[in-house]
């Protein structure tokens, strides 16, 4: 049986997550979902939404979609959600779990690959950031959380941007692309947007397209090229000890690499074990396609924190340019030993 996609929502407090979640559960768009409220309080926050009688865990929509609360552990919500659709009492093909406002999503993505029971059953589709377009940033000078959920997105969905002018929207998309540079931008007006644009987006697993978006590669290139007016105040790529930059100074950022020579298997192996054995806890998200020596196919690489994984994509085209990409999000990451390390394991 196929594994099932699942959509990682998340977003500070306030940004729309719920708004954007109830447009889901009411619109007949075919799906038939499973949402999980991943909820540590004593109340549900969707409880005005939503209503349920507190004794059933699972309450099934309108629409076919179906929502249960967690409040304890998500492997056993998701175990327990899988048994049910195997024994037919349960019926559908994707889940979306709405984390909370203060949530890092890195613990919710890791569960898909350390729990052995949900790695069989499930894969993460996309981890989906909706950020609050009047108050983000506030939100990303103030709360590290808002940061890492903005570093850690596959796709960003921006709300209230009627609430900001035109200059203050750029400011904010400039910022986020500064952290987060390979995850597109959209924007959603009170939780209105296409489903095509939430599902079945296939963003946190390269393996359906095999190569980096090349929109994110050019981002950051565009955010190299014109520091002083685009990014100079909220980005840290090149200038994280510049105190008079601090107003904006984000500990979460992203850095590329870039190479036209093959990597060297046994080196990059060991490279890449030793940087995760020590910066782990800070590296958010990793990706990226790579040219291995020999070899006549791409090699997929990803990971999130100390879970790294790499798989075989696709064969390089007769006339294909080979060159490896990669892309590295991450808390105060030392850029220049990551790309030193990985230059003295090519060819």
């Amino acid at each position: 049986m196929a594994l099932i996609p699942t959509t990682i929502l998340t977003g500070f407090l306030g940004a729309g997550k719920t708004t954007l979640l109830n447009r889901i559960l009411q619109e007949p768009h075919g799906y038939k979902i499973a949402v999980i409220e991943n909820e540590f309080g004593q109340e549900n926050i969707d409880n005005e939404i939503l209503v349920q009688d507190g004794t059933e865990q699972i309450i099934e929509m309108n629409n076919g979609c179906i929502c249960c609360t967690v409040r304890g552990d998500l492997i056993v919500a998701l175990t327990a959600l899988a048994e049910r659709r195997r024994a037919g009492e349960l019926n559908f093909d994707h889940v979306v779990i709405e984390t909370t406002g203060l949530a890092n999503p890195g613990p919710v993505a890791q569960t898909f690959f350390i729990d052995e029971e949900v790695a069989t059953e499930y894969l993460v589709d996309a981890i989906i950031t909706v950020v609050d377009a009047r108050h983000a940033m506030q939100q990303l000078d103030t709360y590290e959380e808002a940061q890492r959920q903005v570093g850690f997105a596959d796709k960003l969905l921006l709300s209230k941007t009627d609430l900001v002018d035109a200059t203050e929207l750029q400011t904010l998309i400039a910022r986020l692309k500064c952290i987060n540079p390979r995850a597109p931008v959209s924007t959603t007006d009170f939780g209105r947007v296409p489903i095509a644009d939430v599902l079945d987006l296939r963003g946190f697993n390269l393996n359906d397209k095999l190569e980096i978006d090349p929109d994110f590669i050019a981002a950051e290139e565009h955010a190299h090229e014109h520091h002083e007016h685009a990014c100079d105040a909220h980005c840290t790529h090149e200038h994280q000890h510049d105190h008079h930059h601090g107003h904006h100074s984000d500990n979460i950022a992203a850095f590329m690499f870039k190479s036209d020579r093959p990597f060297n298997t046994e080196k990059l192996d060991e490279f890449l074990g030793s940087i995760v054995q020590v910066f782990g806890p800070r590296m958010l998200r990793y990706k990226g396609v790579l040219w291995m020596d020999g070899a006549d196919r791409k090699v997929v690489f990803q990971g999130v924190h100390q879970i790294m994984g790499t798989d075989i994509g696709g064969k390089w085209g007769e006339n294909e340019v080979r060159s490896s990409k990669m892309v590295f999000i991450g808390q105060n990451l030392p850029k220049e030993t990551f790309i030193l390390g990985l230059q003295e394991c090519l060819v």
